[in-house]
């Protein structure tokens, strides 16, 4: 597998796991016992780290990507394992 593949793949992943993760670790003012400004929904974070959010989804996909190359390599996993609605047998084979 080229390196640039590789690369995509993993830029891919981190997008990927970075929006999946936006809501772990988020508190609201609620939970936090602070004020609320007139105007500001409920469920506005109190804080967001960017750069620990980034950092996260980039070890989340650092993994992701290495088992995904992994199984290119490998093969544990293949298309036709995906196929969970296979194709009745016709009447005529028998």
């Amino acid at each position: 597998m080229e390196w640039t593949s590789i690369l995509a793949i993993f830029a891919l992943f981190w997008v990927m796991t970075a929006f999946v993760m936006l809501p772990f670790g988020v508190k609201t003012d609620d939970e936090v016992g602070n004020e609320k400004v007139p105007g500001q929904a409920d469920s506005a974070p109190v804080s967001f780290q960017p750069g620990k959010h980034a950092l996260r989804a980039t070890f989340v996909s650092a993994i992701l990507t290495g088992l995904y190359i992994l199984n290119y390599q490998y093969g544990w996993i293949i298309a036709e394992d995906l196929n969970f609605f296979p194709e009745p047998p016709s009447q005529r084979d028998g």
